[in-house]
């Protein structure tokens, strides 16, 4: 009985342990996620997009570069040894990380030269709508009514973010760059409810992605024309790829495997709070229907991550 007991407090405070350091994960890439909208914003003034996605990608592959060498060194000192993976295994890896990666970043910055940086922020944000949505679809919630209510409720908000209220008109922006927006928002629900469950590690499943990256937006780049930004915008766009691009979607990546979606999805929710007030802090400004539809959006994506924190405490 006394070594049952043991057993069980054993697994709890690993539990617990496993929970701190994904919440604490979670908020890392959070608060780099929170910088993107903003420094992107500023660097697409002056940039061409492909310009802008090229460092990002070259940032990232470094990134995640050295974190694969890093994780090889602790594994050459402890002797750990690495399960060679199947095929099939790593092809469905690769496309986890293409599209997480490769997709999200590159439609979601198509949306912000091709529309307000602002609204095109909160709708490619509503990919943890979509993921609740896919939890009424392929699981079994706790309370699917009120999930269903908020996703339905979070994409009213995104109605009302993209009508703007300017004199009755939609689309204030391009048609293209809504689309590209919530295609973004796609990728990255899939790319959450997928990581956790492949069983490749954050730092493998990200390099090979980052370096289609690198090599796509370079041939993207050749075509349009390339001149090699210097001083203050080479860093900021290094910083784009080596902060909410790299290190953000590493940690994002490191939580979701150590805890699901549960708990921590409430945290990634404070991105579109954070990043909103930082481009409305920097001059971006919303109309009274677009505050009303940010708010909605908000509200139901925190109500989602609640509601999905509780089912995972109560199993």
């Amino acid at each position: 009985m006394v070594e049952q007991q043991n057993r069980v407090s054993c697994r709890l405070f690993r539990q617990g342990s496993g929970s701190i350091s994904a919440l604490v994960f979670a908020a890392g890439a959070v608060a780099l996620w929170s910088t993107n909208a903003l420094v992107g914003k500023s660097l697409l003034a002056s940039h061409p997009v492909a310009q802008v996605q090229f460092l990002q990608f070259a940032g990232a592959a470094l990134v995640f570069a050295a974190i694969r060498l890093m994780s090889r060194a602790v594994r050459l000192m402890s002797r750990e040894r690495v399960a060679p993976v199947a095929a099939g295994a790593a092809l469905i890896s690769l496309a986890v990380g293409f599209v997480g990666l490769v997709g999200t970043m590159v439609l979601q910055y198509i949306a912000f030269a091709s529309m307000p940086v602002i609204e095109a922020n909160l709708v490619a944000y509503t990919w943890p709508l979509m993921v609740a949505a896919a939890v009424i679809a392929l699981e079994n919630p706790r309370r699917p009514a009120l999930l269903g209510l908020a996703a339905v409720v979070g994409f009213i908000g995104v109605a009302l973010v993209i009508s703007g209220g300017r004199n009755q008109s939609w689309f204030e922006g391009d048609l293209v760059g809504y689309l590209a927006a919530f295609g973004s928002a796609l990728c990255m629900a899939f790319y959450s409810i997928m990581v956790g469950r492949v069983a490749t590690p954050a730092d493998r499943l990200l390099l090979p992605s980052s370096l289609i990256g690198v090599a796509l937006t370079f041939l993207w780049c050749a075509r349009d024309g390339f001149t090699w930004p210097l001083g203050a915008d080479l860093a900021l766009g290094l910083y784009l790829g080596a902060g909410p691009m790299g290190l953000g979607y590493y940690f994002w990546s490191r939580a979701l495997k150590l805890e699901g979606s549960g708990r921590v999805a409430v945290v990634a929710y404070l991105t579109p709070i954070a990043s909103t007030l930082l481009l409305t802090l920097s001059g971006e400004r919303l109309t009274v229907t677009a505050i009303v539809g940010a708010i909605l959006v908000i509200g139901s994506c925190v109500a989602v991550g609640v509601e999905r924190s509780e089912a995972e405490n109560h199993v």
